[in-house]
C-alpha cells in the first residue's frame, strides 16, 4: 500500500506541482485511509464503495467538520483516479461520493485603520525592518498567497511597470500590479537590507525575502514576522498571512472594484472562490442601492 502512496505523492509534487501544504494534507489523509483498510482487512485493489461508506461513517462519528471530510474525500478520490490511470484500479470507489455541503465562512480581514498601524511599526533604519516593511507592503499590495511569496525571486519584480510575476498554483503564472508604497518599500529593501542579509551567506540566493541569517525566508518565518508586527502595533487581533490576502480583496471590492478583476488578481480559477468576499461588501451595495434606485427611499 505504501508504494502506491509514494508514487502518488511523487505525482503530486512533480506533475501537479502541488504546494507543500497540499502534499502534507494528502499524505496524512492517505495514511489514515490505509490504516483503516488494514484494520478492515481490505487491500487497496479490492476497495469497493461499500468499504468507503464504512470509512465515511467513521468520519462522521468522529465529528470531523464538513470541510475536513470534504478535503479527505477529494484527496482519496484523486488518489484512486491516479491508480486508475496507472491501471491498478478499474473503478474509482470514490467516484459516486458527494461532498458534504460546506458553510461559507466570512473571510477574516483587517480594517483599513488596523492596516495603517501595521505599516508604522517597522524600523526602516534596520535591515530586518526594511525587509518586514517590504514584506507586508507586498502581501497587502498584491494579495499574493504566502506560498507564492516564498517562491518569489528578485527578478520577478518589474519596477519599470510596477508589476510582480507571481508563480501560482498548478504552474499558472500571472502578473499583478503593485502600488507605489510597495514599490518604494521593495526598492529600499533590495538596495539596502537584502544586500546586507545576503552577505551573510557564501552562496548566492535569488529568493526575494531572506531570513536574519541570509537564507530563504519560509512560510513559518513569515507567520512569525506578522505575529510580531501585530504585537508591536498593540493590536488585539489574530494574524495569519491569508488575512492580508483577504484584506486586499475586501478593500478592493469595498472601493468598487469589479469582481472578475479581483478574481484575476487573486489567481482564482473559479469566480465562486472570489465570491466569498461579497459577504463583507453588502453594506456598500446597500448604500449604492438606497442612493441610486428611484423607488428605494421615499422622500
Amino acid at each position: 500500500m505504501q508504494s502506491y502512496k509514494e508514487s502518488f505523492i511523487e505525482y503530486l509534487q512533480i506533475e501537479k506541482n502541488a504546494s507543500p501544504l497540499t502534499v502534507k494534507h494528502y499524505s496524512r489523509d492517505l495514511d489514515e485511509f490505509i490504516a483503516f483498510l488494514s484494520g478492515e482487512g481490505v487491500t487497496i485493489e479490492s476497495c469497493e464503495y461499500s468499504v468507503v461508506r464504512v470509512f465515511l461513517s467513521k468520519q462522521h462519528e468522529a465529528n470531523y467538520s464538513r470541510r475536513t471530510v470534504s478535503r479527505k474525500i477529494s484527496s482519496l478520490r484523486s488518489f484512486f483516479r491516479f491508480l486508475e490511470r496507472e491501471d491498478v484500479m478499474k473503478h474509482n470507489p470514490f467516484v459516486n461520493v458527494t461532498l458534504p455541503k460546506e458553510d461559507s465562512p466570512i473571510p477574516d480581514f483587517f480594517y483599513e485603520e488596523e492596516m495603517e498601524k501595521l505599516f508604522t511599526v517597522s524600523d526602516l533604519n534596520t535591515t530586518l525592518g526594511q525587509r518586514n516593511q517590504a514584506l507586508i507592503e507586498l502581501l497587502y499590495g498584491t494579495g499574493v498567497r504566502v506560498s507564492e511569496c516564498v517562491k518569489m525571486e528578485v527578478g520577478d519584480i518589474d519596477f519599470g511597470l510596477n508589476t510582480v510575476l507571481v508563480h501560482g498554483k498548478g504552474r499558472k503564472d500571472r502578473y499583478v500590479p503593485m502600488g507605489q508604497f510597495a514599490s518604494n518599500a521593495l526598492t529600499a529593501y533590495i538596495n539596502q537590507g537584502r544586500m546586507e542579509l545576503a552577505s551573510k551567506k557564501t552562496e548566492t540566493s535569488q529568493q526575494l525575502f531572506l531570513n536574519a541569517k541570509g537564507g530563504p525566508l519560509t512560510a513559518d518565518g513569515i507567520r512569525l514576522i506578522l505575529k510580531k508586527l501585530v504585537e508591536k502595533a498593540s493590536l488585539t487581533i489574530d494574524i495569519h498571512p491569508h488575512k492580508l490576502r483577504h484584506s486586499f480583496a475586501t478593500h478592493l471590492l469595498n472601493e468598487g472594484a469589479d469582481l472578475r478583476a479581483v478574481q484575476e488578481l487573486l489567481g482564482h480559477e473559479h469566480l465562486s472562490s472570489t465570491q466569498i468576499y461579497t459577504h463583507v461588501t453588502k453594506d456598500r451595495l446597500r448604500n449604492v442601492y438606497m442612493n441610486s434606485h428611484p423607488r428605494a427611499n421615499k422622500r
